[in-house]
């Protein structure tokens, strides 16, 4: 499923974690629990759960204030 059909539904905490920590080689379980539970990808493990598409999104097109 595509970010922007996801992004909505994911938790602020888990929102604001990504924003800070643009294109971290790991997450934490919180998000990508958060990810998963929104209809995200479900990692199978911690690493690069994100595609480079999908950061760009987090950069550029989400907004601040949710």
């Amino acid at each position: 499923m595509q970010i922007y059909m996801w992004w909505l539904d994911l938790d602020l905490k888990s929102k604001e974690w990504l924003r800070e920590h643009l294109r971290a080689e790991e997450l934490p379980l919180f998000v990508m629990q958060g990810i998963a539970e929104a209809g995200g990808p479900h990692p199978e493990t911690p690493q690069s759960v994100l595609t480079d598409a999908e950061w760009d999104f987090i950069e550029t097109q989400s907004e601040f204030v949710d």
